[in-house]
């Protein structure tokens, strides 16, 4: 297995605090902005503050273009990799045919994976060199393992193995769900460096961290190397704002629509202010972009950005002044009326809203969920008219 290392107890001597930022670094980000000329917003934040630019998609052209503009990592999940599928299909159609010949046994289930598993590999080809530059905290290609196990601590910890043996600079996604919590632990402990997913609330996100600290302590106590490796927890900020756009009209809430625009940034700050408090050894990855502010709100944070390649594209063109908001809190009046109104942003917001055993059931996991293994069910399918075409359409 490849021996993926951890962070360092000791954070990044760049490391911004979660309210507080030093008049140095805010002097170096002013004379570097002045004297230097950037290819984008994106590429001038990846190189003034101390936040990472991730692709959120293992296309290898949509990756390019997000390395050329300062990218250090990418991100993946079934509804993307089927996406990248579906536009890249004459690519990998005859591949497709190929391993239906090499694998005459083989499911359309089993196929559909092994392409997901080559697509990553392939990714993680261009991400290698950065990879080595920064000593494994950056440089990887996420993958994420089959959400059909979200139940199933062993068949995730198995799999994790087995996805970080594809290249040296594999990360693997896991869900932050009751079974996926000890298998974060577990795989941390492996050796695997995790990204955990299916993430929306501050509960999680500690539950995640502390999981990866049982991890990397056992590893510590065993001697085993934890330096190279470069665990992170995704907030899929936007999933919870649309969450509570639906909890809005179920049950008939009146509110400043404007609000419900900050509900995951709200967490997502409230979440790194304990990160940052507390020295967990992995960052907070923002995800699910819905408007500017899952990106313009976060910069200056050690955070990773990772935005699919169509957001990059209009953050890119925007004018939108890239300086450090990581540590200006959303407005107190919109979190109270958050707060206030909507009881599952209170069990998102609050650091004991939820119990592990409510993280399977909560509105944003049972959505996302559901949409994940639905990307299953459609590879198959995608796989299928290739294996089997329909003779009626031929």
């Amino acid at each position: 297995m490849w021996e993926a290392g951890a962070l360092t107890s000791s954070f990044n001597a760049v490391t911004i605090g979660a309210h507080v930022f030093s008049t140095r670094h805010e002097a170096a980000m002013s004379h570097a902005t002045s004297s230097v000329s950037f290819k984008s917003p994106l590429h001038q934040m990846t190189q003034t503050t101390p936040t990472c630019l991730w692709n959120d998609s293992a296309s290898l052209e949509e990756l390019a273009y997000s390395i050329d503009h300062g990218a250090v990592g990418a991100t993946c999940n079934p509804v993307i990799a089927l996406t990248v599928l579906k536009s890249e299909i004459k690519r990998w159609r005859p591949r497709i045919v190929e391993l239906a010949r090499e694998m005459p046994n083989a499911t359309e289930d089993e196929i559909g994976w092994r392409v997901i598993e080559e697509m990553s590999a392939q990714a993680a080809a261009l991400l290698l060199p950065v990879f080595e530059a920064h000593k494994g905290r950056n440089g990887r290609l996420s993958i994420q393992t089959d959400p059909r196990f979200y139940r199933n601590t062993e068949a995730i910890v198995r799999q994790a193995v087995h996805f970080s043996q594809l290249a040296p600079n594999i990360i693997v996604k896991i869900p932050a769900t009751r079974a996926g919590i000890p298998a974060i632990e577990e795989a941390t402990y492996q050796g695997v460096s995790i990204n955990a997913t299916v993430s929306f609330t501050v509960p999680q996100c500690i539950a995640v961290a502390e999981a990866v600290e049982r991890g990397l302590r056992r590893r510590e106590r065993e001697g085993k190397d934890i330096s190279t490796m470069g665990p992170v927890c995704t907030i899929m900020v936007g999933r919870l704002d649309d969450w509570l756009k639906v909890v809005l009209d179920k049950e008939n809430i009146s509110t400043d629509p404007g609000y419900l625009e900050w509900a995951g940034v709200a967490a997502f700050k409230k979440a790194y202010a304990i990160y940052q408090e507390r020295g967990y050894r992995l960052r907070l990855l923002s995800a699910a972009f819905r408007n500017h502010m899952h990106w313009s709100e976060f910069i200056g944070g050690d955070v990773v950005i990772s935005p699919p390649c169509s957001w990059q594209k209009r953050y890119n063109a925007s004018d939108i002044e890239v300086v450090p908001r990581i540590g200006k809190p959303v407005d107190d009046q919109i979190v109270q009326d958050l707060l206030k109104r909507f009881t599952d942003f209170r069990r998102a917001y609050h650091e004991d809203g939820l119990a592990i055993d409510e993280f399977d059931t909560f509105g944003c996991t049972s959505r996302t969920l559901r949409q994940f293994l639905g990307a299953c069910t459609d590879l198959s399918v995608v796989v299928r008219d290739i294996m089997l075409p329909n003779p009626d359409l031929l």
